[in-house]
């Protein structure tokens, strides 16, 4: 498969930490933006490099020339004028014949891409981009998807927007070469607008969801907290292919006011400091991963569109304090019945309805976590006995505990 990097930007937000490079060639820890990208392909056999280049883009090529020093094949494409992040794809079209990984020249990342891989030829799709949770969704554009990945829709940062899951596009794309042969001219054209959501209509652009690094690198700020997560070994350790470390967190009464069976959106609040709580496990590089008995779906109290528009606003909230959660699992069911308006095909036993460890079996599953270095808290005892079934270290919070609330327990744990 090949890699195309987009590396042809000016980098204007970013202008102030060296404005005499193309912003791929912004140094961390003496070493370009675009070698780490370079490096993480390599390591899994991704060397087929074409990389778009524009402004200043000979350092580019004087720097990694034909990439034979770094493991790599590379091939240059040069704009002759700026023609946004999509409009160089139009000179691939007689060059690439199947699909191929589409990069950001200006993001710090470490991902298992044969599971991205996986994930799209599954799909069938025209495109797949990945998406994962960050620290600033307000701003950011904003991928709704549906169970199997479709997207359905994508808000930018000027469209109006309430509750929303925190999903966004991380700059990382498997395309089909058949968007190439759609291309009619050489032209200025936007990725995201113009090639991607144009997708949404016909069912054909899909998402793959994962909590591993990637950062863009469009602010002093951001560029500065990178450096930091590269010495911590925070970027290489979110990759999949790692064993991870998780804190999974109860909802009701640990995240939010307990209010008992929370059926309407309006009674959803989160606890004070809870938002600084998951900012520590988000710093930390554990997943921070949601785990949940939902019995008012089978009692028929609330719909399932109803409670995921309840968790919408709870990642919402979250964002506004630049917290994240990377994974939510629930369970709807409830074994007892005589509840009217019950839903009968959700009134089962489960695997999934804490204590037992369905759900935190499931994450571990899908995110490759080693349990024993895990954390399950939450303020029920039914909490404590689902950790310990999964093989996870256990923290009870609440009044009369050791921990009054999620922040106490979390600065104690993780420091």
């Amino acid at each position: 498969m090949k890699t195309v990097i987009m590396a042809g930007g000016m980098g204007t937000r970013i202008a102030a930490v060296n404005a005499l490079v193309p912003k791929p060639m912004i140094t961390i820890l003496g070493k370009p933006i675009l070698e780490y990208q370079i490096e993480c392909l390599e390591k899994q056999g991704y060397t087929d490099i074409i990389i778009v280049i524009g402004y200043k883009g000979e350092q580019i090529q004087a720097y990694f020339r034909d990439g034979a020093d770094f493991g790599v094949n590379i091939e240059y494409i040069v704009e002759q004028s700026p023609l946004g992040t999509a409009g160089a794809l139009y000179i691939l079209k007689n060059r690439i014949e199947e699909e191929f990984l589409l990069i950001n020249g200006d993001i710090i990342f470490d991902i298992d891409i044969g599971r991205f891989v996986e994930h799209h030829r599954k799909k069938e799709g025209k495109a797949t981009i990945f998406i994962h949770p960050n620290d600033h969704p307000f701003d950011s554009g904003i991928i709704k998807a549906d169970m199997d990945g479709r997207v359905f829709q994508w808000l930018c940062k000027e469209d109006e927007r309430k509750w929303y899951k925190n999903r966004v596009n991380a700059g990382l794309h498997i395309l089909s070469p058949q968007i190439l042969y759609e291309m009619r001219e050489l032209k200025k054209m936007d990725m995201d607008r113009d090639i991607l959501r144009q997708l949404i209509p016909q069912g054909l652009l899909y998402a793959y969801d994962s909590p591993e690094y990637v950062k863009d690198m469009g602010t002093p700020e951001r560029l500065a907290e990178v450096e930091m997560d590269i010495l911590s070994g925070k970027v290489k350790k979110k990759n999949l292919r790692e064993k991870q470390r998780a804190v999974f967190l109860d909802r009701d009464g640990t995240i939010n006011e307990y209010v008992g069976f929370l059926k309407h959106i309006d009674d959803f609040k989160l606890i004070s400091g809870v938002e600084a709580a998951i900012r520590r496990i988000n710093k930390s590089g554990y997943l921070a991963i949601v785990v949940t008995n939902q019995p008012v779906i089978a009692r028929g109290e609330a719909t399932i569109e109803e409670l995921e528009e309840i968790h919408n606003k709870m990642e919402t909230l979250l964002g506004r304090g630049g917290a994240y959660i990377d994974a939510l699992y629930y369970c709807p069911h409830h074994p007892d019945k005589g509840y009217e308006g019950e839903r009968e095909e959700y009134k089962v036993k489960c695997e999934c309805r804490k204590p037992s460890p369905g759900l935190l079996l499931s994450a571990a599953k899908a995110y490759n976590i080693d349990m024993s270095r895990s954390w399950m808290i939450g303020d029920s005892d039914t909490d404590m006995e689902a950790g310990n079934a999964a093989g996870c270290k256990t923290a009870k919070i609440g009044k009369g505990e050791k921990y009054t609330d999620l922040l106490c327990c979390i600065q104690d744990i993780l420091q």
